[in-house]
């Protein structure tokens, strides 16, 4: 038994085409924002691992520099 396939208005035919391209273009869009997101992402890891060196290389540093004031006041003393 065959049935026939219901007739589609234009109206609608367009209407579902530019609801298509829409997609399209939303999807794209969402695909960009993805490796946008991703570069920056990996971005502010790299910025957070040099964020953590400096620290270390700060912390390091103060104690270099309390030490030197230590020595200079005990040359100072013995004087």
């Amino acid at each position: 038994m065959l049935t026939a396939k219901p007739e589609i208005d234009p109206e609608t035919v367009q209407e579902l085409r530019r609801l298509e391209e829409r997609l399209e273009a939303l999807l794209l869009y969402c695909r960009n924002l993805q490796r946008e997101n991703d570069t920056l992402n990996a971005l502010l890891a790299e910025r957070m691992a040099e964020r953590s060196e400096l620290t270390q290389q700060t912390a390091i540093a103060k104690n270099r520099v309390a030490a030197m004031i230590s020595r200079l006041k005990s040359m100072g003393r013995e004087s």
